[in-house]
């Protein structure tokens, strides 16, 4: 493409980037008479709640609350956390949700929560509230308010309180805990039976976690408190303790509680096992899923604490008694996820079984469970990944999934929807157009809405047949954004190279215009992340709109991404190959990629750079301490610098108990190896982090001091883990601009 301008650093701040203006949060009405979905009309982070109709065609605002809706500015602390952990940007109307069995919407707003039928919008519940639900059939809204579950008429009315007693400081009910929001992707506390009878919940115990205080350094004093603003956060570092969590159920008419026969939360110092019944009251460390049955059962998914077992525990909600359904065993670690479908008690292949998806091969596959939690039959097979089930039609005998194409060269680099039946057979792909799919079923299981985007093309969103993949109706053009053309963004290339080991990675390459800067070699930046639970090298638009890396192509560098081991979509095998030791095959890897460009005469070996956040700052950082031949500069954002400073959930599920693995955790360590850095390094962090805290660059800087290294140090007072503001992200483009080009230009 033709740009018919120059990129700006306000560019690269800009949020939503180019092309990413479509349609989000998709979802069929009850009755599947219209697709809602939030939409920004002005191509701005602020969302309103739009409708289209398939019958007619038309697409138009479906409502509009009053007032401003959500910024960042005007939510409250647990609202600001909890979009943290969503990794959520929007502003305006930033969610809602259907009612299952009614034609009933809830939003939720900084002023209380809403609901629309068709009796109009109104309040139903004021300010406070927290993770409103409805319950399956609409009647009545469950939230969580002063630590505590609560429900009330979805009409409006007065609020009842369904559980009591969470009032010390520390514990909740109904909410999740910080691991199991950030790292178990576990973001709901509480759950609706399918008759709305009963709600099972969960009760956090976080208060043997010490306190750790984060003060608001850039805010003017607080005249109360003597001083600035500060948040205080229980935060289980690794090898410490963990919340204790109970798993209760609460019959929506009494609020009588009756507790399940489940211990969660053991201490890291005593043997950890999970092989003995749940009823004989064994200790498990994380409660990791919870799923009520047609039958009105429960089940919970329960981890130790080393991750590598996971159990299925069937609980009778009325005694709390529990009997073990199936397990998982892994040598390396359980992936969790969201692939856990019950089927009805008469359904004929497996009566009250259930659809099930398992890593056990090295691939995560698809398999049918009987009753008691015995395979019936594996789905699929083979070296390709089953990502997400999209629905389960049990009447026509199909499970409709999206996943890795096996026939591509580039196989694990798109994403697809298949079909496939639960009587066995092979998988049918449906969608056909190459590329990253991203789909939403209707509940007729006829339609669904495919959001399709490639390296090539900006995300394009359609109603299409289920049966055939047949273009029904355009929800949303890919050309929409008009600062697609304007900018004419060039798509990286996709490539592959082999490392030392000989396993094949892919890689995105961002070449500077040869007609500007000639055929090379140029100033080379790697563009890292590099840390497991992600993979980067995709056909997603994102790699085109990755806007700091083609800013900095206009300025004559190359720029170069690779999925190095230890990163998703390749299998466990591939995922696992950092298995308490990170930061070691990861930089080899990128240094055989450095190599590799060095080959294609690419890159000149004498100015090749590295930057990246969260763990592709750590990554950045370890590239500098272990490979100072191969790496000049480093740009480290909001970086890891000691597993010990980070999180129990994450970081042991990779590296194991720090008592169990010390060397691992010392060699794993950028501090350990500051004093073999030889290039520049400009370290980011944001003051109020509370995920990777500003702690862990204050302890690199104290030993960069010991070895005598230099460094450039940016702070941001009032930012978390990523600057939102786009001043700030515009102030912290053009300081790294000018880092890079002194260091490296």
């Amino acid at each position: 493409m033709t740009s018919t301008r120059t990129l700006t650093p306000e560019d690269v701040a800009k949020v939503p980037q180019p092309g990413y203006i479509q349609p989000v949060n998709i979802n069929f009405s009850p009755d599947d008479a219209l697709i809602t979905f939030l939409f920004s009309p002005d191509r701005s982070r602020n969302w309103q709640l739009y409708a289209f109709d398939p019958q007619t065609g038309e697409r138009g605002l479906f409502l509009e609350p009053p007032g401003a809706g959500v910024t960042d500015e005007n939510v409250s602390l647990e609202e600001a956390l909890r979009r943290e952990r969503l990794r959520q940007w929007g502003a305006g109307v930033t969610d809602y949700a259907w009612a299952k069995e009614h034609p009933r919407l809830l939003i939720p707003l900084p002023d209380g929560i809403y609901a629309q039928d068709a009796n109009g919008l109104r309040k139903i519940i004021e300010q406070g509230a927290q993770d409103a639900r409805f319950a399956p059939d609409g009647e009545q809204v469950a939230f969580v308010r002063d630590d505590d579950l609560w429900v009330v008429d979805a009409r409006g009315g007065e609020p009842r309180a369904l559980t009591t007693g969470a009032t010390a400081a520390g514990v909740t009910r109904g909410l999740a805990e910080y691991v199991a929001a950030e790292e178990m992707d576990r973001h709901e506390g509480y759950w609706w039976s399918p008759d709305g009878a009963r709600i099972a919940f969960a009760e956090v115990d976080e208060r043997r976690i010490p306190v750790y205080r984060i003060t608001h350094q850039g805010k003017d004093a607080d005249v109360e408190r003597g001083g600035p603003p500060f948040e205080d956060h229980r935060y289980p570092f690794a090898g410490q303790e963990n919340a204790i969590v109970r798993l209760g159920v609460v019959e929506v008419a009494t609020g009588d509680v009756t507790w399940m026969n489940l211990s969660v939360g053991g201490r890291p110092s005593t043997p950890l096992s999970s092989a003995q019944d749940a009823s004989a009251g064994s200790t498990y460390e994380y409660l990791a899923r919870v799923s009520w049955l047609p039958d009105g059962a429960l089940v919970a998914q329960v981890e130790d604490r080393r991750q590598q077992r996971l159990d299925l525990i069937r609980f009778d909600p009325r005694t709390g008694q529990g009997a073990p359904l199936m397990h998982e065993q892994s040598r390396d670690w359980i992936n969790l996820h969201d692939m856990f479908h019950p089927l009805p008690a008469d359904f004929a292949l497996a009566p009250g079984g259930f659809v099930w998806a398992s890593e056990r091969t090295g691939f995560r596959r698809l398999w049918l469970h009987d009753a008691n939690g015995r395979p019936v039959r594996a789905l699929t097979e083979g070296e390709w990944l089953v990502e997400m089930v999209a629905a389960v039609d049990e009447a026509a005998g199909w499970v409709y999934f999206t996943g890795t194409e096996a026939g591509s060269p580039f196989w694990a680099a798109e994403r697809h929807l298949y079909r496939v039946a639960l009587r066995g057979g092979g998988p049918q792909r449906i969608t056909q157009a190459p590329g990253w799919h991203t789909v939403v079923i209707d509940h007729a299981r006829r339609r669904f809405v495919d959001t399709h985007e490639s390296l090539n093309q900006p995300p394009r969103v359609t109603l299409r047949s289920l049966d055939d993949d047949r273009e029904l109706a355009v929800i949303h053009e890919a050309d929409a954004d008009p600062r697609v053309a304007e900018m004419g963004l060039t798509p990286p290339e996709m490539v592959t190279l082999e490392n030392r080991a000989g396993t094949t990675l892919y890689g995105l390459l961002y070449r500077p215009d040869a007609r500007r800067f000639g055929p090379g070699p140029y100033p080379t930046l790697i563009d890292v992340y590099g840390g497991p639970h992600a993979q980067r090298a995709t056909e997603l638009w994102k790699g085109t709109v990755n806007m700091r890396a083609q800013y900095l192509r206009s300025l004559g560098f190359l720029v170069f991404t690779l999925d190095n081991r230890g990163s998703a979509g390749r299998g466990l095998a591939f995922e696992a190959a950092i298995k308490g030791d990170m930061g070691r095959v990861e930089v080899e890897d990128q240094v055989d990629g450095v190599r590799w460009l060095v080959a294609q005469g690419l890159a000149d070996r004498a100015r090749v750079g590295v930057y990246g956040w969260s763990y592709g700052g750590y990554m950045t950082l370890m590239c500098l301490v272990r490979a100072p031949e191969t790496f000049a500069a480093g740009v480290a954002g909001a970086p890891v610098t000691h597993w010990d400073g980070y999180d129990t959930h994450y970081t042991e599920r990779y590296m194991g108990l720090p008592a169990e693995n010390a060397e691992g955790y010392r060699e794993s360590s950028p501090l350990t190896h500051a004093g073999g850095m030889a290039g520049k390094l400009m370290l980011v962090h944001g003051l109020i982090d509370e995920n990777v805290h500003f702690r862990h660059t204050a302890r690199l800087v104290n030993e960069l001091i010991r070895a005598r290294k230099a460094y450039e140090l940016l702070l941001f007072p009032d930012e978390r883990h990523m600057p939102r503001r786009e001043e700030d992200r515009v102030y912290m483009e053009e300081r790294i601009r000018d880092f890079l080009m002194g260091a490296l230009k």
